[in-house]
């Protein structure tokens, strides 16, 4: 049973959600912007499966269904550092990826590396990593090592719950804020039992 408290945190955060989904299709062109049709129209999550090493432990080596927020207009004051992401892969636009947000735009970044020169992130970029430190960082994490920094706009959700298998499951371990924040959206959305049915591994 949701608290009422919970429960009116929530409605908080499907109002801001449906005033950012309007903000977005007006800022694009759009006429028509029904803001009261994205409030009740869906859930503020959906389902990815993600597989591959590179995050592991946070999600297992033979991959992990997650329970994803939405976040339509990603910036600086809703995805923090340390936030678990799916974003747009850079190497190809169609598929995901899921990284460690590790440093968001102002951030000065040195390499270990002494043959790469610092810089500083830019406005509206940040820098992803992979989790797994058991991997070789240029040739096989398939993270901002390799491919740069990334748009924020090519964020597309935050991670808040794993699950790996249907006896080991929880919540992500993201910043924070962003755990407060997202708190009521999990304690109403998350249902295990559909994210066991839709388990791909």
């Amino acid at each position: 049973m949701v608290s009422i408290s919970t429960l009116l945190r929530y409605v908080g955060c499907r109002m801001e959600y449906a005033a950012r989904v309007g903000m977005k299709s007006y800022e694009r062109g759009a006429k028509d912007v029904d803001i009261m049709k994205n409030f009740f129209q869906g859930k503020l999550t959906f389902l990815h499966f993600n597989k591959g090493e590179e995050m592991a432990p946070t999600i297992g080596s033979q991959g992990g269904t997650l329970l994803v927020r939405k976040i339509p207009v990603p910036d600086a004051k809703r995805v923090f550092v340390g936030d678990l992401v799916v974003l747009k892969d850079p190497a190809n636009s169609d598929d995901y990826l899921v990284r460690r947000l590790a440093a968001i735009e102002g951030y000065e970044m040195v390499s270990t590396d002494d043959k790469d020169e610092p810089f500083v992130l830019e406005d509206d970029q940040c820098w992803v990593l992979a989790d797994n430190e058991n991997i070789k960082p240029k040739q096989e994490a398939h993270d901002s090592r390799t491919f740069g920094p990334v748009s924020m706009t090519d964020i597309v959700g935050r991670v808040i719950y794993c699950l790996r298998n249907a006896v080991d499951h929880g919540p992500v371990s993201n910043s924070q804020f962003s755990m407060r924040y997202d708190s009521p959206i999990l304690e109403v959305e998350l249902d295990v039992d559909e994210m066991v049915k839709n388990h791909k591994a």
